[in-house]
């Protein structure tokens, strides 16, 4: 009873959020700016500010060392409120005391809206897109207020075509690997088939798709002793949909699922979160009973279901790390490495990075790897050595032998050395267990259509202390 309530009242706040973003929300300007401070996009809606406001804020983020910048900075009367997605700055400013969280939410679901019809967010699919861009700024802000970031309601008024950096074709299948297509096994869709407009549906003589991504993201603590100290799991189920019409979908989840400590369902392992909430479209009437999400898709990408799972994770981490650190006759550093892949033989694991801190003052690396598709690099100025590895089977393990040169090198200094920090992908893999059991489109759509259901797990924090 507790979860339900619990889920009541996550809807209830997106529901509310999602009103409130269109209430008394003032905008003065809007712009687009690439990572080196080009100007891709500019629209000032009250006139209240100048252009310089653009190299103002350009200033002020690349004067501030580290990272990851304030999201929100004052100059004067002008509050800069920005975020990054696809490596661009997507900035708002506003003179009035408004809420810097709503023009987030705003400037996120404005890049979501982007993505949709654009097909990708980078600096070369603005460029290209300007026109239809400025058409969306003028239908969902009017006068620095806005209006709506809806698809289902822009459909009607946005008349510019996309255009596409390359064309689109589900048959070019060089970017295979990152998802499997769990309901069509003959099957695999690439990882940028989700990645075009969603105008371009009509273009394809009535041919419609509809994907469901099943994304999560571990963060995880092992110790030197190879104990898990902490493992987290953020997830999220999304569906981007390419069909002109549909009226309803029926997402069905594991029947083992479950919220909480509550009783076990079903008979098979359990599928257990803590948290959950849903998108304020989704129908739940059928979730209690049979686990089945039933919502309406509007054309574009939304987020139907987000969970979280905190220290219970129902498999073992996908990697062990055995380190051996010493220092040789000569004074090199030595660093010993196997990296075991705890996968299952079927799986693999993607873009594997590992990132190794070294003491400060290290100048020459040398390296043995026990298969030549690895590679390594010496990055002095973060102190680390990155260690690539771009396939990385289950059951299998490999290592390498770093040799350091460093200068003075002492026992406090080996002290420098980890913990090591690991980046990876692994497709048509879910750390939670959770999968799609059927996912159903009424009416049945009357031309021919796809259904793919994809799984990636990516690392968000994985460190392993040595």
């Amino acid at each position: 009873m507790l979860a339900v309530i619990n889920r009541f009242v996550l809807v209830t706040f997106s529901l509310i959020a999602s009103q409130l973003i269109y209430c008394g929300t003032m905008i003065s300007q809007l712009f687009i700016l690439s990572s080196k401070g080009d100007h891709l996009i500019y629209k000032d809606f009250r006139g209240e500010s100048g252009s310089d406001a653009v190299g103002i804020f350009y200033e002020k983020v690349t004067a501030l060392t580290g990272d990851q910048p304030p999201v929100v900075m004052t100059h004067k009367d002008l509050h800069f409120i920005h975020i990054r997605q696809g490596g661009l700055y997507w900035v708002a400013t506003t003179t009035e005391d408004t809420s810097p969280f709503t023009i987030i939410e705003f400037l996120n679901r404005l890049t979501a809206l982007v993505k949709d019809y654009c097909g990708s967010l980078s600096e070369k699919s603005v460029q290209m897109n300007f026109a239809l861009i400025y058409e969306l700024l003028d239908e969902v802000v009017d006068y620095g207020y806005i209006q709506t970031t809806s698809s289902d309601v822009l459909k009607n008024f946005i008349q510019t075509e996309a255009v596409s950096s390359r064309p689109f074709s589900l048959f070019d299948l060089s970017n295979v690997g990152l998802f499997g297509a769990e309901t069509q096994q003959s099957k695999v869709a690439p990882s940028s088939a989700a990645t075009r407009p969603i105008q371009s549906s009509r273009e394809q003589g009535g041919k419609s798709e509809i994907f469901v991504d099943v994304i999560e993201r571990m963060s995880v603590v092992v110790g030197s002793n190879g104990v898990l100290l902490k493992a987290d799991v953020e997830g999220e189920i999304r569906v981007k949909c390419y069909m002109p019409s549909c009226s309803e979908m029926r997402i069905g989840l594991n029947e083992e699922f479950s919220i909480g400590k509550s009783q076990l369902r079903g008979y098979g392992a359990a599928v257990r979160v803590d948290e959950c909430s849903f998108h304020q479209a989704v129908r739940l009437d059928e979730f209690d009973t049979h686990r089945i999400l039933r919502l309406c898709p509007s054309q574009g990408e939304q987020t139907v279901m987000q969970y979280q799972l905190s220290d219970d994770l129902p498999s073992a981490p996908p990697f062990r790390l055995f380190p051996t650190i010493e220092r040789d006759n000569g004074g090199r550093l030595l660093m010993y490495l196997k990296l075991r892949c705890d996968l299952s033989p079927k799986s693999s694991a993607i873009n594997v990075c590992a990132t190794i801190p070294v003491p400060k003052g290290s100048v020459s690396l040398s390296q043995e790897l026990s298969s030549p598709d690895q590679s390594t690099e010496l990055k002095p100025q973060s102190r680390a050595v990155v260690w690539q590895i771009p396939r990385f089977p289950g059951g299998t393990q490999l290592s390498a032998l770093f040799k350091l040169e460093v200068p003075g090198l002492s026992s406090a200094s080996m002290l420098e050395v980890g913990p090591v920090g690991l980046s990876f992908e692994l497709p048509k893999f879910t750390a939670t267990g959770l999968q799609i059991r059927f996912l159903r489109l009424s009416p049945i759509q009357p031309g021919p259509s796809q259904r793919w259901v994809r799984y990636v797990t990516h690392s968000d924090s994985y460190t392993i202390r040595i």
